[in-house]
């Protein structure tokens, strides 16, 4: 999911702390997408760009914040947040996201004309469609709209199995989970999605999730276990707590929104037999015990360092408050909830004014951790996270308190949502075809 816990999904994949780059053109919703397991190229090349004017927010969508860089993904988080409340959401913030979908089912970060086509220029990427993804399977009821969007995810798949934040680009442990968060909401085995489709043998996306965990042995250090956000020019992987948090959950098969686990002993960092891979979910609970340790010293991660300020005369790191609520719920879900339970305190605490200057997203963040922990979201550390979430935007259509568990509105409507899709899990490469041949036909219409 790239950095988006401390920014948000668009501006991670094209700058650092907020500055802006332009991003690469990607096919849209009128051109094809790249070939299934086309080779990754190199990473999205940042240039300064033209000064733009700030975007009003449109109606239906949460948030007062310029939304060119983040619209699709708060908005998701938002409807997930409130899924996971008990809230039903307006139908114009449903309709708002919907409306973003190009033709051929991926998500822009913000279409500011929604009504007109997107074109070879328009930077899909798979970030703002997995997530939306996960939030469409929580509405129920959504399957077929889905389904086109599973088919773009499946189209830009990487020949590692995994999936960077644009299509194309390497691969990354924060898209990768992203992905296999949305395949597991729609019902659709990651494991089904490899790279060459007809080959059994083929990689998938936790094939790849697992080539950037760091190994558990004494040659890694305090890394032991960490998952990479990438390989570095040199192949070499350092320990990233965004992408831990995010590997975790994916590498156990779960999505933002989860339930919690019942805790069992504390994790531990096991080191793999000979040149044996870990499993997935092996590599996950190494990662599950890098996040616990990491933890344990402060009750919270911290923001890395800014690019040149990594020497002695850097300042203190700052925490970082959205990654330290991603690796509760992460943990809990693990089944390692005991080891969070300082952080969910020091959450409780600490992140009230962060929420209030970050809007619907940092909210839905802390419904998440407050969800896992089964932990009241109306009255987390004194606030009412459901009520200041529902204010940032238009009113929902109802707000009722979730039943107990197993019930809950989140889980329900998001098994309602992907029940069934696995059956066209085998036609994702002809709803892919049939799109494409569409939408050539279209552009030879088109030519003079």
């Amino acid at each position: 999911m790239t950095t988006v816990r401390r920014c948000t999904a668009a501006l991670a994949a094209s700058a650092v702390l907020c500055v802006v780059f332009a991003p690469a053109a990607f096919a849209g919703g009128d051109v094809p997408p790249p070939a299934a397991g086309s080779s990754p190229s190199s990473s999205p090349s940042p240039s300064e760009p033209a000064p733009a004017p700030v975007v009003k927010p449109p109606h239906g969508l949460y948030g007062d914040k310029d939304p060119t860089y983040d619209g699709v993904w708060r908005q998701s988080l938002a409807l997930l947040g409130q899924a996971a409340a008990g809230v039903r959401p307006s139908n114009d913030a449903v309709r708002w996201l919907k409306k973003q979908r190009c033709a051929n089912g991926g998500f822009a970060a913000f279409r500011a004309d929604p009504a007109a086509p997107c074109a070879a220029s328009t930077p899909v990427d798979s970030n703002s469609t997995a997530v939306a993804v996960q939030a469409l399977s929580s509405l129920g009821d959504q399957r077929p709209f889905m389904a086109t969007s599973v088919a773009w995810l499946r189209s830009t798949q990487n020949t590692d199995g995994g999936w960077g934040y644009t299509p194309g680009a390497p691969s990354d442990a924060n898209s990768t989970s992203l992905v296999i968060g949305a395949l597991t909401s729609a019902g659709v085995r990651p494991t089904a999605m490899r790279v060459p489709q007809s080959d059994p043998d083929g990689k998938h996306a936790y094939d790849a999730l697992v080539d950037l965990s760091i190994p558990c042995d004494a040659g890694s250090g305090a890394d032991a276990g960490a998952f990479a956000y990438q390989r570095d020019q040199n192949g070499k992987l350092t320990a990233n707590d965004d992408a831990t948090a995010a590997a975790v959950l994916a590498g156990l098969g779960k999505r933002l929104v989860s339930a919690p686990v019942t805790a069992g002993p504390a994790p531990a960092c096991v080191p793999s037999t000979g040149s044996k891979r870990p499993s997935p979910e092996r590599a996950a609970r190494n990662g599950a015990a890098y996040l616990a340790g990491v933890l344990t010293a402060t009750g919270h991660l911290d923001q890395p360092p800014l690019p040149g300020t990594e020497g002695g005369d850097a300042a203190a790191p700052a925490p970082d408050i959205g990654n330290t609520a991603d690796a509760v719920v992460a943990l809990t879900a693990a089944g390692y909830g005991d080891q969070a339970t300082g952080a969910l305190e020091w959450l409780k605490k600490n992140s009230g004014t962060w929420a209030q200057e970050q809007g619907p997203a940092a909210y839905a963040q802390l419904i998440f951790a407050a969800y896992a922990t089964d932990t009241d979201p109306r009255n987390f550390g004194g606030i009412d996270l459901v009520e200041r979430l529902n204010a940032t935007g238009p009113a929902p259509k109802s707000v009722t308190p979730p039943e107990p568990r197993p019930g809950n509105a989140a889980e329900s409507a998001i098994a309602d949502g992907g029940a069934a899709v696995l059956l066209w899990v085998a036609g994702i490469g002809v709803v892919a075809a049939l799109g494409t041949a569409f939408l050539l036909s279209r552009r030879k219409s088109r030519q003079p």
